[in-house]
């Protein structure tokens, strides 16, 4: 696995590729990474082609108050995970390669990102737009894989691409979780083992909520309920919502819904999602 640094080297490797015929896929991480991540390099090298993992902790999608110096950062460790894996170039660019002196540019996709995460974290949703903007120029790929478990992030990227006329095949990848339900995040390394232990409350509050919903049940009601059930757990709510699955807006008869939360427990915020499954009862 090559793992290059400067943008240069890069794109001469991305252009000896293309000039083989060679397809690329893309997996774009902030590193620390764990087996949610790796079930995305599996799909990509299924996608065919070569794999790029790129690594950049991106400082324009934290804000003030949020975690960016103790973002967990284990470049020796993600490095030799990938290579097992069988990746074929690890882009790793630092913050002045990113974002030189005198950069200005911001990418804002308006709608999709203003409410929930939008909402809460004003201004992240232009740091993820812009950093991956800048990571399509960079490595031109064919197909760009995120988790499903950022469902607002991949929205925001679908909606950029179709915008920007961007030749890229944005694929999501289903939600990684432990036995217990909880879902695959670089932040469960910071909850401790009481809070981890609450912590299964976020998906099993969704999974009852999407039970009631698909069945014709009250979708207020079955959202009071999760609600209640993650203030029982210890968590303090940021959100819990039903919304259309394409903008994130209200729900459309007949078009895909989601399930979404983010909510805080001992001080470390999680988010989830999962669709609503009205076709099970139909």
């Amino acid at each position: 696995m090559q793992t290059v640094r400067q943008l240069d080297l890069l794109r001469e490797a991305i252009a000896t590729w293309r000039a083989a015929g060679e397809r690329v896929a893309l997996v774009p991480t902030m590193g620390a990474l764990h087996d949610g991540h790796m079930a995305l390099v599996e799909a990509a090298k299924r996608a065919g082609g070569r794999v790029v993992v790129s690594i950049f902790v991106n400082p324009k999608q934290f804000g003030p108050n949020e975690d960016l110096a103790k973002y967990p950062r284990k470049e020796l460790a993600d490095s030799r995970m990938l290579a097992a894996a069988g990746v074929d170039l690890l882009w790793m660019p630092p913050a002045e390669v990113m974002y030189p002196e005198g950069f200005a540019t911001n990418i804002s996709v308006r709608g999709v990102s203003d409410v929930l995460d939008g909402a809460h974290r004003p201004g992240h949703f232009d740091g993820v737009a812009t950093v991956v903007t800048k990571l399509f120029n960079q490595v031109h790929p064919d197909i760009a894989l995120f988790g499903e478990k950022d469902w607002q992030q991949l929205a925001v990227i679908r909606r950029m691409v179709v915008d920007l006329d961007l030749d890229i095949e944005i694929q999501g990848v289903l939600t990684q979780r432990e036995d217990d339900g909880l879902a695959l995040s670089s932040r469960n390394v910071y909850l401790v083992p009481e809070d981890r232990a609450r912590a299964v409350a976020l998906p099993r509050a969704l999974g009852i909520a999407e039970r009631a919903i698909a069945k014709g049940g009250d979708p207020e009601a079955a959202l009071a309920q999760a609600r209640e059930m993650l203030t029982a757990a210890g968590f303090e709510i940021d959100y819990v919502t039903l919304a259309d699955a394409e903008t994130l807006g209200d729900p459309v008869e007949g078009q895909p819904m989601r399930l979404l939360a983010a909510a805080r427990i001992g001080g470390t915020r999680l988010i989830d999602n999962i669709p609503v499954n009205t076709n099970e009862y139909g």
